[in-house]
């Protein structure tokens, strides 16, 4: 497993948006076994205050870690950590050049 990530600094100044460092984190998370597969995510508007960050940032993260297959949303529910987030994860480095 990975080591935890760093605080987040919600005022760090970088070239992504604010979602993208946050969905990062979150990912990193994950990779280090802080949010387990299968997990219920904090709700939004806590992980907002957690962050530091807008209750629309944290919406905007979450369909950003839908979208790399690391959570799953049930809707009345929450969103739960992918079961297979550790495979997508390992998966990033080169997934696009697999079929050359």
């Amino acid at each position: 497993m990975a080591d935890p990530p760093p605080p987040f600094d919600p005022d760090q100044d970088g070239p992504t948006y604010t979602y993208v460092r946050v969905a990062d984190h979150i990912a990193a998370r994950i990779a280090a076994g802080e949010l387990r597969p299968g997990a219920r995510l904090p709700a939004e508007r806590d992980l907002a205050t957690e962050y530091g960050v807008a209750y629309l940032t944290i919406r905007r993260a979450a369909q950003e870690l839908r979208e790399r297959g690391l959570v799953m949303t049930v809707v009345g529910r929450g969103t739960y950590i992918a079961e297979n987030a550790l495979e997508a994860l390992a998966g990033d480095d080169g997934q696009d050049d697999a079929e050359e």
